[in-house]
């Protein structure tokens, strides 16, 4: 009994410790992750509506719907949003630019964790040039790519559900 007291004793320090090491790592390396994190959102802000010299937040609630990006004259060019869906094994984050006339500029994931050469494609060029130039109204039209159909329609109802409700907020933009 003195044995299994001492064992859990012993196990419940080391318990201790490691909880503590784990904390003391995650307050120094957050900072540097959100950091990061924002440095790689503001240079696809960029990517997404390269006509843009300025990007504006549009917040509720204290978190960003879109971003409203500006030209250098302060003219209105469009939106970029961030949407998600349930792919095949994982949430895919996407972000989209949006003209103010309702057209995709471009897509990018931001996030996905989707099974390795087949619904990782959509992480690709290939599949992300499928959604340039379209029209809001024809992302429905977008192909999914063939033994990924999952990831991909979930990529594309996902921008797509979301443009349109982005369209209706920057509609009397100027």
């Amino acid at each position: 009994m003195k044995e299994m007291m001492r064992y859990g004793f012993t196990l419940a320090v080391i318990c201790v410790i490691a909880s503590g090491l784990l904390a003391a790592v995650n307050s120094l390396t957050q900072p540097r992750i959100i950091a990061r994190a924002q440095a790689e959102e503001d240079a696809a802000l960029s990517q997404l509506l390269p006509r843009a010299s300025s990007f504006t937040p549009v917040k509720s609630g204290g978190e960003v719907i879109y971003y409203k990006g500006y030209d250098k004259d302060n003219k209105f060019l469009g939106a970029v949003f961030k949407a998600s869906g349930k792919g095949y094994s994982s949430v895919i984050e996407t972000m989209a630019g949006l003209t103010k006339d309702g057209r995709i500029t471009a897509i990018k994931i931001v996030s996905q964790n989707e099974t390795p050469g087949l619904g990782s494609k959509v992480a690709e060029p290939n599949f992300m040039l499928r959604f340039s130039a379209k029209d809001v109204r024809e992302l429905s039209r977008v192909q999914a790519i063939t033994g990924a159909t999952i990831s991909s329609t979930a990529v594309i109802n996902s921008v797509a559900g979301k443009a349109r409700e982005i369209e209706e907020l920057i509609k009397n933009e100027r």
